[in-house]
């Protein structure tokens, strides 16, 4: 089952080799993993979760406004190390998650999916790419989605 660590943030940046390759403002970074036996199914209904949750506070500081109502935007960061099982031995296992052939499709197909009900708001980092994710945690608010 697909796995996304969303951070509300006040900015977020991805760096690779020094560049920056993906940047927003106000929004979430979604940490995105997946696992070889997702689908077209698990992957929308998480896009649709991700851009319709209502995380951003109001005048009353009550959690009640959208990505939407605050012109915020996504930052889509792969990370297969969301599978990383660590019950035994001191280092990781991966076998989980998926491995780089299948997870690339799925990440551009939920990336993809982002942009269409997100447009114009939606950044990523490099998949594959060893990067440097820059965050400004607001509250903090950080929820780990699973379907």
């Amino acid at each position: 089952k697909m796995r996304v660590v969303l951070q509300r943030v006040s900015r977020a940046r991805v760096v690779v080799e020094g560049r920056t390759v993906g940047e927003i403002g106000r929004g979430y970074l979604l940490l995105a993993g997946f696992k070889a036996d997702d689908d077209e199914e698990a992957l929308r209904w998480m896009a649709e979760k991700v851009v319709s949750l209502r995380l951003f506070n109001d005048e009353a500081g009550k959690m009640n406004l959208g990505l939407d109502e605050v012109d915020g935007g996504l930052l889509v960061v792969s990370q297969f190390t969301l599978y990383g099982d660590a019950r035994k031995g001191r280092r990781p296992s991966f076998i989980d998650a998926a491995p780089p052939s299948v997870a690339r499709g799925l990440y551009d197909r939920f990336v993809e999916m982002l942009r269409e009900l997100l447009p114009g708001k939606v950044e990523t980092g490099e998949f594959g790419a060893m990067m440097e994710v820059e965050l400004v945690n607001d509250g903090p608010v950080t929820l780990v989605l699973e379907r």
